[in-house]
């Protein structure tokens, strides 16, 4: 599984950040590793540099092998927390998708 990072002008993702966030969707997402090709993990600041609540969006598209690609988008009030929120949303969706693929 791929992942790949992309920010908006308002974010620098430094590369302690970058490990971080890989390894927590890796591990989040281990169970998945058979389904997933690749992961695009989208990171904005929608209020620029002014402080605001829930203003850091982590959107993530997942490329699912032989399907077309879903996305789910999480707000928090750091991108830690919307990186999580955002996993949290792919495993649930996943799971749906996974779910209707064995009752058929």
């Amino acid at each position: 599984m791929k992942i790949q990072f992309n920010t908006d002008n308002n974010i620098k993702v430094s590369n302690e950040l970058r490990v971080s966030l890989t390894s927590l969707i890796s591990n989040e997402l281990s169970r998945f590793n058979d389904h997933i090709t690749r992961l695009e993990v989208h990171l904005s600041d929608e209020d620029g540099h002014k402080d605001g609540q829930n203003d850091k969006r982590c959107m993530i598209e997942a490329r699912l092998e032989g399907m077309q690609p879903i996305a789910v988008t999480n707000h928090a009030d750091s991108h830690e927390l919307a990186v999580t929120g955002a996993v949290d949303k792919l495993k649930s969706s996943i799971d749906t998708i996974e779910g209707r693929l064995r009752n058929y």
